[in-house]
């Protein structure tokens, strides 16, 4: 079924009705093997997390929509990795992580998120430090782990850092500190946006990961 969606997605019909591959696919003589589909053979078009520059110009009375964004990662999650084989769901190349990985790399991250807020709440001048070398993650094995459990401490998590902020007084959105990395001033609903913006990082990754063709549809 995953190779019948994977036709469709690299091919069109043109106006007689007969179907032909898309320009760019490399399946235009059959459905995409196992091989073809290799994840690890995927070149990546996601920039670099660590590259991105962010705009907080949005007013803080848009945290409840961020918010949601917030709640639903679990639910995209999940739904993406739904019925995904183990080869997928494992294979990585060296120095990479897996789609697995970067699923467990959003758990792993909770803490820090949730050290953040309380960083606003207790008024301080700069946001508590990350690891940079995402060393949590990488000593975590989390390849080794059943995926369920991974997705279940998550969703747990998530909704223990939307539980916290749910009930706060809407001006401490507002409220401003320094994010260490950035060297910018980040306010709390900044912070909750940095938040969405990576988990729809990793998702992409992912998705990428997992259906490489779903990335050559034409813009």
């Amino acid at each position: 079924m995953q190779a019948a969606i994977r036709l469709r997605l690299a091919s069109y019909k043109d106006v007689s009705g007969r179907r032909k591959i898309r320009p760019g696919t490399h399946c235009a003589t059959s459905i995409p093997t196992k091989a073809d589909c290799n994840p690890t053979q995927t070149m990546t078009r996601i920039p670099a997390w660590f590259e991105r520059r962010f705009d907080f110009s949005f007013p803080a009375e848009q945290y409840p929509c961020i918010c949601v964004r917030l709640r639903g990662a679990p639910a995209r999650l999940e739904e993406m990795l739904q019925g995904v084989s183990r080869d997928l769901l494992l294979g990585k190349q060296e120095g990479t992580w897996s789609a697995q990985e970067h699923a467990g790399h959003l758990l792993d991250l909770e803490s820090l998120w949730m050290a953040r807020v309380d960083d606003f709440l207790a008024d301080r001048d700069m946001l508590t430090v990350a690891d940079l070398t995402n060393r949590k993650t990488h000593d975590a094995n989390h390849n080794a782990r059943e995926l369920k459990d991974i997705l279940d401490q998550f969703r747990t998590a998530r909704f223990r850092l939307l539980d916290h902020v749910r009930n706060f007084k809407p001006v401490l959105f507002a409220r401003s500190t320094l994010h260490p990395r950035l060297k910018q001033p980040m306010r709390l609903v900044d912070h909750l946006c940095f938040v969405a913006e990576h988990d729809d990082h990793h998702l992409a990754k992912i998705w990428e990961l997992i259906d490489p063709l779903g990335f050559d549809l034409p813009g």
